[in-house]
């Protein structure tokens, strides 16, 4: 059997068998279907074709399994591809017409699906069948122009990761909810050392990301600035608040050197191996540092209120994502699928990977109060309920950061001043913006 596909549950080729890649391009829950909602008769079984980049490393297996056993009539086909393999060669499936009926992208990547008619709408079925206010916001992150082009994979955002040991020999103490970007810094000033007085640093205060996630743009945020305006239409780096952001975020490189290098960073694993106080971390990372490094004493809280006084949350949400070509009934099945995954049983099988929190109320409480690593979850859990935020996400995200990172990186490095670089991405991300209207 071919690894990378995985097939449950017996795959019926017989007439009975609905096709998923038909031309028909109706949507809309039941459409031209006599079903109940969200549900497919005994008699009329479908085949789900379900593309899973990452394979089971990204999406819980017993959750897959566990559904095919509670809807046994609906006959699912597993696509098992690495991420990076799957993100290349869906452009040529899609354009062939025949992608998966259902499967996982960035919301990015999704809200441009939409905007080209490649996504399902899946607000009818969302009002139809789901009580919104049983899940956090974040439910309906890839929502544009009214219409809604997924439903989340999972919420992956991040917090203020610190290793306790460290703080505790230095007899700093320890970070709490209520940090502002200012108690980060002061803190990182005192923690960072030269143990061996070669005049470098060998313990870091701080690790300063170098992506839009855990780097420039929280740092851009905290001083009031942002990438996009509301609109998602017009770039604000330009804008001073941003150009501060920009700067504070260069300078515990450069200036203060509280945190190493974009390219030492880059060669070693400077939190985990024990090297560094305090990083911003992304809830998906305590998967492999707890395999790693089980005995580290570490803890997370919230990410800090910026100088501005309000606090942002960055957060990653990748979505599931409705093939809009595929038939009614296979589209129905399709919901069905995305109805338990966002059930309590499914939320919490999502909870139990690891990799990513649940969207529903009821599964975040229940993993609060887990003994695994970090105890504090609720720097993630009441984080994205307080200030979540994704990345000013449009249907152009990928190419204008692409425009911008360069730059950015040359900013981190000390090659460019804030103020020099922002005058070249402004103009590289709006041209994008525009050419993309």
């Amino acid at each position: 059997m071919n690894k990378k596909t995985a097939v449950v549950g017996l795959i019926m080729a017989f007439s009975l068998t609905a096709c998923s890649t038909g031309t028909s391009t109706e949507s809309g829950p039941g459409a031209k279907s006599t079903t109940a909602p969200g549900t497919t008769p005994s008699s009329n079984p479908v085949t789900l074709k379900i593309g899973l980049p990452g394979g089971y490393d990204i999406t819980s297996k017993k959750l897959i399994d566990n559904f095919q056993a509670k809807y046994p009539n609906i006959k699912l086909e597993i696509e098992e591809t690495p991420w990076a393999d799957f993100v290349t060669k869906i452009v040529t499936r899609i354009a062939g017409n025949n992608p998966p009926d259902l499967w996982l992208q960035e919301n990015a990547v999704i809200l441009g699906y939409g905007k080209r008619g490649v996504a399902e709408n899946l607000e009818p079925y969302i009002k139809r069948d789901l009580k919104t206010e049983d899940y956090v916001s974040a439910l309906t992150s890839a929502k544009l122009d009214g219409k809604i082009y997924g439903i989340p994979h999972g919420i992956n955002p991040g917090a203020l990761a610190f290793n306790k040991q460290i703080f505790t020999e230095n007899n700093v103490p320890l970070p709490t909810d209520n940090w502002t970007y200012n108690d980060m810094i002061e803190a990182a000033k005192k923690l960072t050392k030269d143990t061996n007085g070669d005049g470098k640093a060998d313990i870091y205060g701080f690790q300063a990301g170098n992506n839009i996630t855990l780097g420039w743009l929280p740092w851009m945020r905290a001083y009031g600035g942002s990438a996009l305006d509301p609109t998602l239409t017009k770039a604000t780096f330009a804008d001073p608040k941003s150009i501060q952001g920009l700067t504070a975020w260069a300078d515990t490189i450069n200036k203060l050197k509280i945190s190493p290098t974009r390219e030492a960073a880059n060669t070693g694993k400077f939190f985990e191996n024990g090297k560094v106080a305090m990083t911003f971390f992304q809830y998906a990372t305590q998967v492999s540092l707890n395999k790693n490094k089980p005995d580290l004493d570490w803890d997370t809280v919230k990410i800090p209120i910026g100088m501005d006084g309000k606090r942002f949350v960055p957060m990653v949400v990748n979505q599931w994502v409705m093939y809009s070509k595929s038939k009614p009934e296979v589209k129905e099945a399709g919901w069905t699928f995305l109805k338990y995954y966002l059930s309590d049983e499914g939320q919490t099988l999502l909870s139990e990977s690891g990799t990513s929190l649940p969207v529903k109320k009821t599964a975040l409480e229940q993993l609060e109060k887990s003994t695994s690593k970090p105890a504090n979850k609720k720097a993630f859990t009441k984080g994205i309920e307080e200030a979540g935020g994704t990345l000013d996400e449009n249907p152009s995200w990928n190419e204008w950061r692409a425009a911008a990172g360069p730059i950015l990186n040359d900013i981190m490095d000390g090659k460019r001043t804030p103020e020099d670089g922002v005058k070249e991405i402004q103009q590289k991300v709006q041209q994008v913006l525009d050419d993309n209207k």
